[in-house]
């Protein structure tokens, strides 16, 4: 999974998109398709500019995962029997977030701005209601921890660095929205927008630009709003221990397996960009959580698959060391950590504002020299979508205004 998984992202960086989700998933069927397949499919979907079956791709992950933090017995039976990796993709919180963030663009593309003003209100809910989630997750875990204490302070203590985003919102669905609404003219809804984009990603002079219009209920002219998505979220391996425990008058095996965050680089750094969404911190304070609930799980798993073993092993039936010696094989087997994530999701999201000259180009530039030039023919404001690869980039300007 970790090399599939490598496989689309270097199928994004050159800019295959379609081939990167093709080879992963292998179907067409959004029916057919698991959950991760599905983001995936959705995503290349929107990088090709089939923003309609894209949405319909989200609608229909949207569907399946209403509730997306409620316990599911026979998901942990699954687990304990044949390991993480036999259950379906469980979708991160965020993850149901940057649905909402890419079905907006969806609509933006194609035009449909009271289809953007609906999936808004959606998000927003979303939001809310992901947070309240959240919150009873973190509770879930405390509880839990009193199992295992020394081992959940150890991971709350490496994860306490990520406790700014303890809210999970996506700060650039955020501002996305409030440039929605400022160009609509709608300007009570932008700025309530644009002073939680704010709030969640201070010292942002666009940010604060675009709020000081809205305070002023003055829709900016002859402007474009570039949104630039670069390199990807952090990606997970599997960490193993197979170690010998010795009970009675024989030797089990205690199989563990914990996923770990490794970090990717920028691909591309762009001049008078700032960050608008830290996908990084987004992930670790989500992912945070999780990892505790995934340690302790993993431990009491392995304790009790130990104490099975040993109990075959040391039975005064001659026939059970053979079928400890099976049940040994069969743990290390299906002892496997949980590495899936969105992989396509970027690293960072960060957004320019500038003025649409005559020219009707826009220069993206890195380091002082142009990497892209950008048209956008035509009058009015514009959004820009970028997607950043090795050599070339996904481009998509959309009018607003």
């Amino acid at each position: 999974m970790v090399a599939r998984l490598d496989n689309v992202r270097a199928g994004y960086v050159a800019t295959d998109y379609a081939g990167a989700a093709i080879n992963f998933a292998g179907d067409t069927d959004f029916q057919s398709m698991d959950n991760l397949e599905l983001l995936i499919t959705a995503d290349a979907l929107f990088h090709n500019d089939d923003f309609l079956a894209s949405d319909t791709a989200y609608e229909e992950f949207n569907q399946r995962n209403i509730e997306l933090t409620d316990g599911d017995i026979m998901r942990e039976a699954t687990t304990l029997l044949a390991g993480n990796m036999a259950n379906d993709y469980r979708p991160y919180m965020m993850d149901a977030l940057f649905v909402s963030y890419y079905q907006l663009w969806d609509a933006l593309a194609m035009g449909n701005m009271d289809d953007a003003r609906v999936i808004i209100n959606q998000s927003y809910a979303r939001q809310q209601k992901m947070s309240r989630e959240y919150a009873d997750l973190i509770s879930e875990i405390q509880n839990q921890s009193v199992d295992n204490p020394a081992l959940a302070v150890q991971l709350q203590n490496e994860n306490a660095q990520w406790g700014a985003f303890r809210d999970i919102m996506n700060p650039a669905l955020t501002y996305l929205a409030g440039i929605y609404f400022l160009n609509m003219g709608d300007f009570d809804n932008a700025k309530t927008y644009l002073r939680r984009a704010n709030g969640m990603m201070p010292d942002n002079k666009y940010i604060e630009r675009d709020l000081r219009d809205a305070d002023a209920g003055r829709i900016p002219t002859d402007t474009v709003w570039v949104f630039v998505e670069d390199g990807f979220a952090p990606k997970l391996v599997e960490e193993r221990m197979d170690m010998p425990v010795f009970i009675g008058n024989s030797t089990s095996i205690l199989s563990l397996a914990l996923s770990r965050p490794i970090f990717l680089p920028n691909i591309v750094s762009i001049d008078d960009a700032e960050i608008v969404a830290d996908v990084d911190a987004m992930f670790m304070t989500e992912y945070g959580q999780y990892r505790i609930n995934e340690a302790i799980r993993a431990m009491a798993s392995a304790t009790a698959r130990v104490a099975m073993q040993s109990a075959f092993y040391n039975s005064s039936n001659d026939y059970m060391p053979l079928v400890g010696l099976f049940t040994t094989a069969y743990s290390m087997a299906s002892t496997n950590a949980e590495v899936r994530t969105w992989a396509t999701l970027p690293k960072t999201i960060s957004v320019l504002r500038v003025a649409r000259d005559k020219s009707g180009l826009i220069e993206l530039k890195s380091g002082g020299n142009v990497i892209a030039q950008i048209p956008v023919q035509g009058d009015g404001n514009w959004m820009v979508y970028i997607r950043t690869g090795a050599n070339a980039y996904d481009v998509k300007p959309i009018r607003i205004k």
